[in-house]
């Protein structure tokens, strides 16, 4: 190998990127104007997903999934996201949803459920925030009180991606109030048990065609067997998830910044004023500088955080916000200077790049908005 080497990714990597670029060009582009029209989940595009076994590719191969790495898996999702924001939330929530239990679950409880997430048979989401519990997660009101040989749940959850779609759910909840984050347990809750139910789908901003809904807990009972990992472990669980997970974050928010910079810069070649191709300005040709110089700057870091991520080195709770934060505060400016270039055709749904701007602002809010992540990144850098 050589000493340069270490700048290039992978080759098998580039091969999938290539397998997914060709798949979401294929079938999950053409959905992504009419998920967001309409703002319903986007069937076709899952199946196309899940019969290319990129739904959910970091699932590890001993429960039958593909064994993506960290870095594969960011780049399944940044390619979904390029050709539809929307989509890319199956790749990325399947990972947030079972992330718990990839760092904290019984055996019994991964073989139970990974396996049928690999297979597309189901999704999984992820239950931590609340109505009066965002940012402020530790101050959840979500009960589980031991009866026997089960637990029972009470509370609401708000702000669930593909809640009512993922048959699964990993939920936090108090199970004792004395303790704070350390009287927060996770669990396993199916969309079947009885006393679950959903809230109306939110009406978003962006990534219209993932639902957003709250999830109801009234006396739901499951088995003891269905909490992931010990008594008050729920929330450094979560924690400890979320480290990785908004490296995917950092991934959809780069796929969605892609895409919009792909059609501006066709757009402006084709585009003529004043007897020649808007592109041969000098005011374009900068804006179009500084969306690649800031897109490739996101990319790098946000790839490096996916390497961290994989390693599970000591210091990807910076980088992984860091990737999160930068990638994402680059979509949003993108985006914006995306819709620009296309003038008054950029703010007509004639053109994708105004869902794309929409899209992109949602990742500088949700897995902790941006002002949280600079807390966790400066809170890190003060360490002794």
């Amino acid at each position: 190998m050589s000493e340069f080497d270490v700048y290039r990714l992978p080759e098998d990597h580039e091969t999938i990127r290539a397998a997914v670029r060709e798949v979401c060009d294929a079938r999950v582009a053409p959905n992504a104007a009419e998920a967001d029209e309409t703002g319903e989940f986007p069937k076709a595009s899952y199946d196309a997903l899940r019969s290319s076994d990129f739904h959910a590719p970091h699932i590890p191969v001993e429960y039958g999934g593909a064994g993506a790495d960290a870095l594969a898996t960011a780049i399944v999702i940044e390619e979904v996201a390029r050709a539809c924001g929307s989509s890319s939330l199956i790749p990325a929530v399947n990972k947030l949803g079972t992330m718990p239990l990839l760092i904290a679950a019984s055996e019994e409880l991964k073989q139970k459920y990974l396996p049928k997430v690999a297979s597309g048979e189901a999704m999984f989401s992820y239950c931590l925030s609340e109505p009066e519990a965002g940012s402020d997660a530790v101050s959840m009101t979500t009960r589980a009180v031991r009866d026997g040989d089960h637990w029972v749940l009470n509370g609401v959850k708000r702000w669930i991606t593909n809640a009512g779609v993922s048959e699964f759910y990993t939920v936090f909840a108090v199970t004792d109030p004395a303790k704070r984050s350390k009287g927060i347990s996770a669990f396993v809750v199916e969309k079947s048990d009885a006393g679950v139910s959903f809230g109306a789908p939110e009406k978003k901003l962006g990534i219209k065609g993932s639902p957003t809904r709250e999830v109801y807990f009234d006396n739901v009972r499951i088995p003891a067997d269905r909490m992931i990992g010990e008594e008050g472990t729920g929330f450094a669980t979560a924690m400890k998830t979320l480290d990785h997970t908004r490296v995917t974050i950092a991934a959809q928010a780069l796929g969605i910044a892609q895409g919009a910079l792909d059609f501006a810069k066709g757009y402006v070649k084709e585009r003529k004023q004043f007897g020649k191709p808007v592109a041969e300005f000098q005011g374009v040709q900068f804006m179009l500088a500084d969306m690649g110089m800031k897109l490739e700057a996101a990319r790098q870091l946000t790839y490096v955080a996916a390497g961290k991520s994989e390693r599970g080195d000591d210091d990807l709770t910076y980088f992984g916000a860091a990737a999160k934060c930068f990638a994402s505060d680059a979509a949003m400016e993108i985006t914006t200077d995306a819709v620009q270039l296309l003038g008054g055709y950029g703010y007509t749904r004639d053109y994708p790049v105004e869902r794309m701007m929409r899209d992109a602002k949602i990742t500088q809010i949700y897995e902790g908005t941006n002002q949280v992540q600079r807390v966790v990144m400066a809170r890190q850098l003060l360490k002794d």
